[in-house]
């Protein structure tokens, strides 16, 4: 069991309640981001048998190119901010003038300092979802950017 702050801050895992999202030079607060993910495709080989006398032939996979990354993001509805920083992006994509950003992700320790980073590259924004409204409910309207990236490469900070 750790017994010191040291000790807990090197086996300890990190919250994740406590991150940070970048779009650019600006930093907007989301509730979630999900879909962060780095994937490959794959391929199948097949390979003839013959040196090795087996019946049948040898089948492997092996990764090909990078997938595409689908982020989610979700946040509360605040008129202002949201008009600059999700509604101003998705209209860029109707006139044809998509206006691609790098986002950074990152996941802070108890005093703000980030300890993970992941980069989202050549992000841009392919759907907007508004709240369902409902005269029965209190919740807060939480709208949700899904984003197309190029690709994402972490850092660790020491």
């Amino acid at each position: 069991m750790a017994t010191s702050q040291e000790d807990i801050k090197a086996t300890y895992p990190l919250p994740v309640y406590n991150y940070r999202v970048d779009i650019g030079q600006d930093t907007v607060a989301f509730s979630e981001v999900s879909g962060l993910n780095i994937a490959y495709e794959t391929t199948v080989y097949k390979e003839s048998a013959t040196e090795s006398g087996q019946v049948s032939p040898r089948v492997f996979r092996m990764p090909t190119q990078a997938s595409n990354t689908t982020l989610t993001l979700k946040k509360g509805i605040v008129a202002p901010k949201s008009q600059a920083a999700l509604y101003d992006w998705i209209s860029s994509v109707r006139i044809n003038q998509v206006i691609k950003k790098d986002l950074v992700i990152s996941l802070c320790d108890e005093a703000g300092k980030a300890v993970v980073t992941w980069t989202v590259s050549n992000a841009f924004p392919t759907k907007l979802v508004v709240p369902t409204f409902d005269a029965k409910s209190n919740d807060v309207a939480i709208e949700s950017l899904e984003l197309m990236a190029d690709g994402v490469s972490v850092n660790y900070q020491p």
